[in-house]
């Protein structure tokens, strides 16, 4: 004997047939949509609660031209930085009534192969959390909204806005609080310079340094955001008897930095200021705890996904970036310059 299969759930035809009403007006009940009776309203709801009806994704996007989805495309870097904003996002696209669609760029795929594979499963807007530069303008073949959280991006709809946070200020913000303490100048150990943050702070960084008529000292070569490659530049500075104090473009370079004059029996801050980038979550706990700049990574996923659910319901997106600004808090890394003796070989 044949068994049953399992049972199909009843559909918008069945809700609109017992409410008496067309597929239409359910969908606008379904949707939240405006124009429908206080009357006519509670009667498909009545016959949404009697039938169990289950509205179907791929069927009120037919309906609607909405998936009510957003597709993320990220680096996929296991870094503290790409990874908080990663998750605000996702959190920030939950709370807005969206479902999140990832493509990771990891293992060398590009930007806009990562693309292609949210288009293709369906997606209302896109968020680009890729901070690496691929070496040439990206251009983006989609007539969907885009917000980038890093560098602008150009697409065939023309349809694209940028949420970040403001590195070039936050550099500005440490080199400057450096200088006040009485620093000649202050030097940098930059990020990769491929990563747009990464040269943001150097820009930043160089702002201030003009600005104050201070000399610009050479940037150490190597720093990929690991306190190894800031271990290695502090191996670097130490020998030079003229540094006292470091910018560090992350917290774990920065790390590394202290690491790397302990072991010289350099003293932070007594010998040399040294400021981080991120505030990460043992940065307060550090000996000594390390003077950082604090990236609100919720506000700026928060802006991103606003930005980018107007955009689908119709609004226009901002023509000029969105800048969310980044916090210095001052620890115990930094202090006033101080005259002292030869260094340490």
């Amino acid at each position: 004997m044949a068994t049953a299969g399992p049972r199909r759930g009843p559909g918008m035809t069945e809700v609109a047939r017992a409410a008496g009403v067309s597929q239409k007006t359910v969908s606008r009940v379904v949707n939240g949509e405006p124009h429908v009776s206080p009357e006519v309203r509670e009667r498909v709801l009545r016959a949404i609660r009697d039938l169990d009806y289950r509205p179907n994704t791929a069927a009120r996007a037919l309906l609607l031209g909405r998936y009510r989805r957003i597709g993320v495309v990220a680096l996929g870097s296991p870094l503290y930085g790409p990874t908080s904003l990663l998750f605000g996002l996702e959190q920030a696209v939950r709370r807005a009534g969206y479902t999140f669609a990832l493509a990771s760029t990891a293992r060398s795929r590009r930007v806009t192969v990562a693309v292609e594979s949210l288009l293709e499963h369906g997606v209302d807007g896109l968020a680009l959390v890729e901070p690496v530069d691929e070496g040439a303008p990206l251009r983006l073949h989609t007539d969907l909204p885009v917000v980038s959280l890093c560098a602008p991006v150009d697409t065939a709809g023309g349809r694209s806005a940028v949420v970040r946070a403001d590195g070039v200020t936050a550099a500005r913000l440490a080199t400057e609080h450096l200088l006040a303490l009485g620093h000649r100048t202050v030097w940098h150990v930059p990020g990769p310079q491929d990563w747009f943050s990464a040269r943001e702070r150097v820009q930043g960084w160089r702002e201030a340094l003009a600005a104050a008529g201070a000399p610009e000292p050479p940037l150490p070569a190597g720093g990929d955001w690991t306190p190894a490659s800031g271990y290695a530049a502090g191996r670097h500075l130490a020998r030079l008897p003229d540094v006292t104090a470091v910018f560090a473009a992350n917290d774990d370079m920065a790390i590394g930095l202290v690491r790397a004059f302990a072991e010289v029996g350099l003293t932070v801050p007594h010998d040399v200021s040294v400021v981080g980038f991120d505030d990460v979550p043992v940065a307060p706990y550090l000996s000594p705890p390390l003077t950082t700049l604090r990236q609100d990574f919720t506000a700026v996923a928060d802006r991103a996904v606003g930005a980018l659910t107007a955009a689908i319901e119709g609004r226009p997106l901002p023509t000029e970036p969105t800048d969310v600004a980044v916090e210095l808090q001052i620890r115990n890394s930094t202090a006033p310059v101080r005259a002292r003796g030869p260094r340490p070989g």
